[in-house]
């Protein structure tokens, strides 16, 4: 081995080019088993972001089930989720360009059961005893009306719908118990979200299917209740923050029971339909994945004893849990490892990878390692991020030369950043930049009160942690003051914008369907968004204010630094108009602006051309700005004022 060249951060040359990244690279969705097969969901970049059905059988035969042009997709909410569900090998799932539900059954065309415009259904679960599927419809037929979830039933020979709950703004997470004679399900209304508060009501059900005596069992506008479930034996289990941490309980002889109190988190933000952290092995035992200070862990939970026992597993990330007696089936990551399909066998603790979101393989030296770090944020309090230095075994930089730094500002903003091992991460470290994706104040994983930081503080709280998480490394000497970046999509482009408008720390950023101006958002966006700033920022109209002064768009003479912006203009949750409202000003402003917008994406990038094209231009926005030079060529971005 040579020894390595000196050469500038950011002008290193690696093997993790974009199209590495996007030819080899697919993401995973929703799990599920029946019988010995197990069933899961990808989006492939290079088939233009579509969602296939796969089935692996016992045999280990893995097989493709849904044929082009279907499209396992959901719109409910807009993101979707719980898009598929399987009974004795036929699968019913919504395709994305219509939204109606079509069953499948192995070896034949998908065959529509659903009918008329404009209604979608997401998050369905099978009633055999009456031939229907029971799931979650939201209704956009009445233009200018705000659209109108329920629960329906919907028969599988096509032959009609019934609505079975109604009359409150949200629903999700339907249930049946063993014996097909209670329904639980969850509720809730604006303004909450699913995590600040909802609602698990129990429903019984006669002999028609229709819905009987119903009762509300917990929750309620300040409790947030996540994923319920009946255990084999019929009795009702679920996930409650009552004491400010996601924990497990049950619902046994009218009474909440807790299964096990833990200053860790066992759900999730309900951002999709049929997320799982928790499934049965049999009556009386849970295998879960429970989070602490933003790392995954398994255990097996003995519901009669209150006993966790840790499951050893290389994973870090860990979510999508399915389970039986013999094995438990999840989405598995961990720092030098992508999202992966893995099987654990609960009798003889053998770890099967079933698939990889990523065969590629990069060698050790052009991979940088996480770094967990805590760091000092305003008024005295912690604020939490992962750090990954550059690395790239056949460079070193000058010796007085300190790196860039990328910070990155996830979405949501009620999400997470994780360590798992990410391609896009490593994209900029083995070119030389180093990133700080930050796990900013309202990020899950920390528990309520630190999701709570956030409440009538966004586009503070998360600003102010990215910036003293940047201060925090230049502070130790480790990142160049001089060279400070951010970017993010959505929420996080939100952060981003705030963050280059008004402080002066970063000196360019990245923008991907980042809001610019908050009442104009409040006024255009879906429904399951549409008050969720009243906890975020302020009531409105009544602090309409409030929405001005935390809006970048109006305060473009703060703004000194250049920005790149990125834009599907199929967006239906940031609309277009967010972005370009920017960039004109910026243009107008005589400052160095980008613009790059994508023809049929919506929110999030999914086809590879534009993974592609974004990462690169983003790159070369940079090498531009800074001075560094690349070592591959890439399309050129047309910059203005510069």
């Amino acid at each position: 081995m040579t020894d390595p060249q000196v050469a500038p951060y950011g002008s290193w040359k690696s093997p993790i080019t974009t199209d590495l990244i996007v030819s080899e690279t697919i993401r995973f969705g929703q799990i599920a088993l029946d019988g010995q097969d197990v069933y899961w969901l990808e989006s492939r970049p290079s088939e233009g972001g579509r969602s296939v059905i796969v089935r692996r059988t016992r045999g280990g035969q893995i097989t493709d089930l849904l044929p082009p042009p279907f499209n396992a997709r959901t719109s409910v909410h807009e993101y979707g989720g719980g898009s598929f569900v399987i009974s004795d090998g036929t699968i019913y799932f919504s395709n994305f360009a219509d939204q109606r539900i079509y069953r499948l059954t192995p070896g034949s065309e998908p065959q529509p059961i659903t009918h008329g415009e404009n209604l979608r259904y997401a998050d369905g679960v099978i009633d055999r005893q009456r031939g229907r599927m029971i799931c979650v419809r939201e209704d956009h037929t009445v233009a200018g009306r705000e659209a109108v979830n329920t629960l329906v039933s919907l028969a599988l020979d096509g032959s009609g719908t019934r609505v079975l709950v109604s009359g409150n703004d949200f629903y999700s997470s339907p249930r049946l118990s063993p014996d097909g004679s209670r329904l639980a399900w969850l509720t809730w209304n604006h303004p909450n979200m699913p995590w600040d508060g909802t609602e698990l009501w129990i429903g019984e059900l006669r002999a028609d299917g229709s819905l009987g005596h119903s009762e509300h069992v917990v929750g309620g506008t300040d409790e947030s209740i996540f994923q319920p479930e009946w255990s084999p034996d019929g009795v009702l289990h679920f996930v409650s923050d009552r004491t400010g941490w996601w924990n497990l309980y049950c619902w046994r002889n009218g009474s909440i029971v807790p299964l096990c109190e833990k200053a860790a988190e066992f759900g999730l933000p309900q951002w999709v339909f049929g997320m799982s952290t928790y499934a049965f092995a049999s009556a009386h035992r849970i295998i879960c994945t429970y989070t602490e200070q933003g790392v995954s862990h398994l255990a097996s939970l003995d519901t009669t004893t209150g006993k966790l026992e840790p499951i050893e597993t290389p994973y870090s990330n860990i979510g999508q849990v399915r389970a039986t007696a013999e094995r438990v089936v999840f989405i598995g990551g961990s720092p030098t490892e992508p999202a992966s399909i893995v099987q654990l066998d609960l009798n003889t603790s053998r770890i099967d990878v079933l698939q990889r979101s990523s065969n590629v393989t990069v060698d050790a030296g052009y991979l940088s390692s996480p770094e967990s770090i805590e760091f000092p944020t305003e008024h005295g309090l912690t604020a939490y991020a992962f750090f990954y230095p550059p690395q790239n075994r056949d460079y070193v930089a000058p010796h007085d030369e300190r790196p860039p730094l990328l910070v990155m500002s996830h979405g949501g903003p009620t999400a997470a950043a994780s360590n798992i091992f990410d391609l896009g991460i490593q994209f900029w470290t083995s070119r030389g930049i180093a990133v700080l994706d930050v796990n900013y104040g309202g990020s899950t994983g920390y528990g309520r009160a630190y999701r709570e930081r956030l409440d009538g503080q966004w586009g503070i709280v998360d600003v102010d942690d990215c910036v003293n998480g940047a201060k925090y490394l230049v502070n130790r000497g480790i990142v160049d003051g001089k060279r400070l970046m951010i970017t993010g999509g959505s929420a996080g482009g939100y952060t981003t914008l705030c963050a280059l408008t008004f402080r002066d720390t970063f000196k360019a950023g990245a923008s991907y369907f980042g809001l610019s101006d908050l009442e104009a958002d409040l006024l255009e966006t879906h429904k399951f968004e549409s008050r969720y700033t009243y906890r975020l920022v302020a009531p409105y109209p009544e602090r309409r204010d409030i929405y001005y002064e935390r809006s970048p768009v109006h305060f473009i003479d703060r703004l000194a630094c250049p920005v790149i912006f990125f834009q599907g203009l199929e967006d239906k949750i940031v609309l277009p108009n967010q972005s370009v409202l920017m960039v004109e000003a910026l243009r107008a402003k005589r400052l160095p602006v980008a613009y790059i917008a994508f023809e049929g994406e919506g929110h999030g990038f999914r086809r590879a051309e534009n993974i592609k094209r974004s990462l690169e231009a983003e790159l070369y926005f940079y090498s531009r700005i800074f001075g560094f030079p690349l070592a591959d060529a890439v399309e050129p971005v047309l910059i203005e004022n510069l």
